[in-house]
Formats: C-alpha cells, sequence, structure tokens
C-alpha cells in the first residue's frame, strides 16, 4: 500500500467519555509518524453537509488542537445518531423524509479533499459504517466507543468504566435517601438492548434487584422477592432496570423511531415502578440517570484504553491494514476486521460470573 499522507478522524453516534483522549492520541501519534491529520464535523455531516460549515467541514487537526483535551468528556469534534450515510435522512420532492444511501458519494467526498484513511471512533451503529466503507476501498480503522459496553470481540469499550462507576456512585447516594423514607428506588440505566451498565453497576451497588434485557422478568417474582427484605431487616429496596429490560412475553419500552436513527428506548424504569407499587405495598419512586452516563470526565481506566487505542490505530494504518477494529485483549491490543466485530452484539451471557455472583448475593434477576 502506498504511504499514506493524509487521514481524518471522526466521531459517530452518542457520545461517550474517552472521545477526546482518543482523538489527542491519534493526532499525536500521526503527527509523529508525519502524517497530516483532519477532524470531520459531526460524525460524517462534515463531509456530506459543508454547506453547514462556514467555517469549514474539515479541522486541520494540530498540537495545539488537542492540547489539554484527554480529562474532557465530550468530542470536540461533535457527533450525530442522525447522520447514518447508508440511511441518511433526505426529504423528496412530496416533502416526505425518506432513507437515502450516500455512501459512494460519502467515499467521493474523501476522494476530492485528499483523505486517503480514516479513524472511526463509533458504536456498532457507526462501525458498521465504517465497515461498509471500507468494503467500498477506503482504509479505514475503528475504534470501539460505547458506553453500553455491547461490541463484540473486544473485552471492553471505552466509555463503559466511566458509565458504571457514575451509576455506582449514584446507588451509593440512593441507599441512604431510599432507607429515610422506607421506599423502592428503581434505578434505570441506559445500555439499549445489552444489560452490561445494569448488572455491573447494580452488583457493585448493592441493589436487590436487576432486570436486565437478556432475563426477561416476572414481576410478581420481583414483588416476592422484595417483600422478603423486611423479614431480613431492610425496610427499603433498590431496582436497578436496564432500559431494554422486558417482562415475560412481552417486548422492551420503545417510545419512538425516527427515519435514519435506532429505536428510542424509555420508560422501563416507570413501567417496573408501578407495577410494583401495589404489589409490594411501599412507595416507589422512579431515578433515570440517562444522559448522566454519558458525560463528564473518564476514568483512569478509560483514559488510558483510549490513549492505547488511538495509538493502536494509528500504528494499524502504518502497517497497511484496513477494514479492522482495534480490541482490548489483556494485557494487549490487536486488530479484528469490522465485518466480525459488528456481525453481533456483546449481551450478557445468563452463565456469566458476575450472573453467579449476584445470585449468590441474593440479588433478585427476576426469573
Amino acid at each position: 500500500m502506498a504511504q499514506l499522507k493524509k487521514i481524518a478522524i471522526n466521531t459517530g453516534g452518542g457520545d461517550a467519555p474517552g472521545l477526546n483522549a482518543v482523538i489527542r492520541a491519534i493526532v499525536v501519534s500521526a503527527l509523529n509518524k508525519g502524517y497530516e491529520v483532519f477532524g470531520i464535523r459531526d460524525g460524517y455531516n462534515g463531509l456530506l453537509k459543508p454547506e453547514d460549515y462556514p467555517e469549514g467541514g474539515l479541522i486541520p487537526m494540530t498540537r495545539r488542537t488537542v492540547r489539554g483535551i484527554t480529562h474532557l468528556g465530550g468530542t470536540i469534534l461533535g457527533t450525530t445518531n442522525k447522520g447514518n450515510p447508508a440511511k441518511y435522512p433526505t426529504m423528496g420532492p412530496d416533502g416526505k423524509m425518506y432513507e437515502k444511501d450516500r455512501t459512494d458519494e460519502l467515499v467521493e467526498a474523501f476522494r476530492k479533499n485528499g483523505i486517503e484513511a480514516l479513524v472511526a471512533l463509533g458504536g456498532d451503529g457507526s462501525l458498521g459504517i465504517a465497515n461498509t466503507l471500507a468494503e467500498k476501498g477506503l482504509r479505514v480503522v475503528g475504534v470501539p466507543k460505547t458506553i453500553d459496553n455491547d461490541l463484540d470481540k473486544t473485552v471492553a469499550t471505552f466509555g463503559f468504566d466511566t458509565a458504571v462507576s457514575f451509576a455506582t456512585e449514584c446507588l451509593d447516594r440512593l441507599h441512604s435517601t431510599a432507607e429515610s423514607h422506607c421506599r423502592v428506588m428503581v434505578v434505570e440505566v441506559m445500555g439499549r438492548y445489552a444489560g452490561w451498565i445494569a448488572l455491573n453497576s447494580g452488583v457493585s451497588g448493592n441493589a436487590d434487584a436487576i432486570l436486565l434485557p437478556e432475563i426477561p422478568y416476572d414481576i410478581n417474582k420481583v414483588a416476592a422477592a422484595l417483600k422478603e427484605r423486611p423479614k431480613r431487616g431492610k425496610n427499603y429496596c433498590i431496582v436497578v432496570v436496564a432500559e431494554g429490560a422486558k417482562p415475560v412475553g412481552g417486548s422492551a419500552s420503545v417510545i419512538g423511531k425516527e427515519i435514519g436513527r435506532a429505536e428510542k428506548l424509555g420508560g422501563a424504569g416507570d413501567r417496573v415502578a408501578k407495577e410494583l407499587e401495589p404489589l409490594v405495598g411501599k412507595e416507589c419512586r422512579t431515578v433515570v440517570l440517562g444522559h448522566l452516563l454519558r458525560g463528564g470526565s473518564p476514568t483512569t481506566f478509560d483514559r488510558l484504553i483510549s490513549l492505547r487505542f488511538g495509538a493502536a490505530a494509528v500504528r494499524a494504518l502504518e502497517e497497511g491494514r484496513s477494514g479492522v477494529m482495534v480490541a482490548l485483549d489483556p494485557p494487549t491490543v490487536r486488530y479484528v476486521p469490522l465485518a466480525e466485530a459488528t456481525s453481533r452484539m456483546k449481551t450478557v451471557p445468563p452463565d456469566c460470573d458476575t450472573i453467579k455472583t449476584a445470585r449468590d448475593l441474593g440479588i433478585c434477576l427476576g426469573d
């Protein structure tokens, strides 16, 4: 492969702590190897809708640009979950919105701007797009970003540890107020159709029940378990609910679906609280952590793997690789095909050790 001269970075999908650390590692590593580096604004919109950016949809990335951003949450490049180039929201002549495939147009935009390779930071949706671009001839390396930890072929994604740490801190705080009022506190956390955040924070935060997408729950069994707590001297309960949790024979709480976007989930916690209250005879309050899990500074663990992922992505390009994702495989970082990493969602195995630990500790999983 020809020696690279000009590469680009983009951040797509939901934001996650650690994005800026990855950006810094890519930029500094690439500049040290003699590459020019550009950041694409708001996913791929900087190339697909350049007219929206009077200052330019591509940002020249220098050492000054990324100085002091490792600890910052969010992304200095901006992101979007509405700009999938394979299903781009487009208004038709009849005034209605439809999905248009603009991937060929996007690859051409890379070529017109002289960009020879892309480092794509994203979750399963964003890296699925990256894989499509690689199949169309663009040199692409993916970096696994999602607080949901649902990307396959990597032990962890950056952003997950920060989200779990914050959720656990929130649960710690809720114990005291729940005990003061003898209440049931139902805490809804993000994660979409994977229960990693709910499980890890629930076990770490001493929850009494954890409801996951992977284990459909029977509300009567949850109520029965909670009613046993007063007999053991505990007058309150903490219930952690993943946003994708579903009852036996039911479905997750989907509140909407827009053109070019994934399903929007919400209301799982409220549903559980309303059904539990008459069954347990206690006041049930709902706390939705939502986007609080996405914000703030990354933990040390997330900062370190972000920096490692960014540097490894540049090494992958230097080695001539394309169509791969950097993956954490302790104690090292390796490369896996994007097609494999995005072929299936990594969900919580019902027989994993953390599930067994939860059961051994007497935590109700709803089954």
